[in-house]
């Protein structure tokens, strides 16, 4: 069977692959021969499933500090700034220290004073960084550590503020086009409680007095305007209670998995979802390869920076192909995951030996044509969610006073 293994080399270097073997043991004892010391071994679905669920909780969709949208403009000022001034000769630490004066005063700024102090101890930056992966990327360190063993920081550290100041802007982008949509359905939804549960009983005070007959639509509303006033203290803790299951189950490894797979198969949204992961590993896979870092390494960083399941199984599934070496742009080839366009432009780079300079232009476009689909999406959304929620609210209204234009239809015909 296929096991996924973590270990160390000979060397003391991270060691992670897919291995046959009958048996863990076997695995162990196989790994051990090739001088690879085996810290974990699991069987490969389990395997992929955690490595999901850390990615979910890595540098793209964290739930945690380090994926907010605050600590990435933080990370990715530090990283500016400091590259300025490493690039103009001056000492790290005295750079961090510059760094660190700037900085107003929180948690974050505890960091880099901590950070600061691990290097005038002697330790370099990346490795300082490791005691906070919170705060630092997998990816993050890599690109520093890459710096410092080429004598590029600064340019490491251009190259780190653009990767994150990017991702902060496809998140805000993103965001900012649900806001209003999400507004919207709120107030909307507040306003058919309000007349359900406050304007109908009123109305309905007044039908009992006029002793009308009730059509079936007002009936109905009458209905749950009583349930809802009548049992409210049940409603209100059961829905707290759905809310908090689904939560819950959301997070759990496979409610994740089952969410990442439905997300991809769904109309106009699938699509959308395959584009920004697509890009999210051209930017951040050609940002480390441009910086040298090892094509095993760079696609087992990216796949930490990837929260969807469909993906890491792919990078995961790429990773192993590109081990027993096959090319990276026919692991890549996935109908539905990754479109023929940019495999084609990987195969491209891989003729000419710019592969990560490649990458890179295939994230810019598709950021850009992505965030012109979004804005695209978003206008037509909103038209659709008015007219929906205009008809529902309508709906109510005509259901409130339709008892009262009968009355009136027949007040005028008996006076005839």
């Amino acid at each position: 069977m296929k096991l996924a293994y973590q270990g160390y080399d000979l060397t003391g270097k991270s060691a992670n692959g897919i291995i046959d073997a009958p048996t863990r043991p076997d695995a162990a004892d196989q790994l051990r021969k090739q001088g690879i010391l085996a810290t974990r071994i699991d069987e490969l679905d389990a395997a992929i499933t955690d490595i999901a669920s850390g990615a979910t909780a890595g540098v793209s969709f964290s739930r945690a500090t380090k994926g907010s949208s605050r600590h990435l403009i933080e990370l990715a000022s530090f990283s500016r700034q400091l590259s300025i001034l490493v690039g103009t000769k001056t000492p790290l630490v005295q750079a961090m220290a510059a760094v660190e004066r700037q900085t107003a005063d929180g948690p974050w700024r505890e960091i880099l004073a901590a950070v600061r102090l691990k290097v005038e101890e002697g330790r370099s930056l990346s490795e300082a960084m490791e005691e906070h992966p919170s705060f630092f990327s997998p990816v993050c360190r890599a690109l520093v550590q890459a710096g410092e063993a080429g004598g590029t920081l600064d340019a490491m550290l251009r190259n780190l503020a653009d990767l994150t100041r990017q991702q902060v802007h496809i998140r805000k982008s993103v965001v900012g086009a649900l806001i209003y949509p999400v507004v919207l359905i709120t107030v909307s939804f507040f306003v058919l409680i309000g007349l359900i549960a406050f304007v109908l009983p009123r109305f309905q005070e007044l039908f009992k007095s006029l002793g009308a007959a009730l059509p079936p639509s007002t009936e109905a509303l009458i209905t749950i305007s009583t349930i809802l006033r009548g049992y409210w203290w049940a409603i209100l803790p059961a829905l707290a209670l759905s809310v908090f299951a689904l939560f819950a189950a959301a997070r759990s490894p496979a409610g994740t998995a089952l969410i990442h797979r439905t997300a991809l198969r769904l109309p106009r949204i699938g699509p959308i979802i395959a584009s920004f992961c697509t890009a999210r590993i051209a930017r951040v896979l050609g940002v480390l390869l441009e910086a040298k870092v090892g094509m095993l390494d760079a696609l087992r960083l990216t796949r930490q920076s990837v929260g969807n399941l469909s993906y890491v199984e792919l990078l995961q599934a790429a990773e192993d192909r590109v081990a027993r070496g096959e090319n990276l742009s026919d692991t890549l080839r996935k109908p539905g995951l990754i479109t023929p366009s940019v495999t084609e432009a990987v195969a491209s780079g891989e003729r000419t030996g710019q592969i990560g300079t490649v990458l890179i232009q295939v994230a810019a476009s598709m950021d850009e044509d992505n965030e012109l689909l979004i804005k695209t999406l978003t206008s037509l959304l909103e038209p659709l969610i008015l007219t929906i929620l205009g008809l529902l609210i309508g709906c109510v209204a005509i259901a409130m006073f339709m008892p009262l234009f009968d009355l009136t239809a027949a007040g005028a015909g008996g006076a005839q």
